[in-house]
């Protein structure tokens, strides 16, 4: 069961993390905490013309949320607060098992859905998500 959750493919994008680090005078940006595992993530980002035009993120966080933020980092940059959002909504409906439909962008999202049998990860595989939507709304 526990090979489900911690697949071959999940634990490969957790080594695929981009924009790790700090921005110089980031527009937004916010912590999140999972209450449960203690994954935290803390993002900051800077908007241009309603798009994110740079990202970074400092992640401390189990396999689920290091992979979830690795699919995040490698598209976010050019995305919109809309887009970012559909992306963390059909995360959201993929982990519920219901049908999702997944951005374009954010396509790598599938490989995630065995966490959908997880419901104490879905928190930390969020997180990421979450804390980006939050940076960008303080940026606007």
């Amino acid at each position: 069961m526990i090979d489900d959750l911690y697949s071959r493919e999940i634990l490969r994008r957790t080594t695929q993390l981009r924009h790790v680090g700090h921005l110089a005078a980031p527009d937004g940006q916010a912590d999140r905490v999972s209450k449960l595992c203690g994954s935290s993530i803390h993002v900051e980002v800077k908007m241009r013309d309603g798009v994110v035009a740079d990202f970074a993120q400092q992640v401390e966080a189990c396999a689920l949320g290091q992979a979830s933020a690795a699919i995040l980092s490698q598209t976010v940059i050019g995305a919109s607060t809309d887009e970012i959002r559909a992306g963390r909504d059909a995360l959201r409906a993929l982990l519920s098992g219901a049908e999702a439909e997944i951005p374009v962008r954010f396509a790598d999202l599938r490989v995630l859905e065995s966490v959908k049998d997880f419901p104490a990860r879905h928190a930390s595989t969020l997180l990421a998500w979450e804390a980006t939507l939050a940076a960008v709304s303080q940026a606007t």
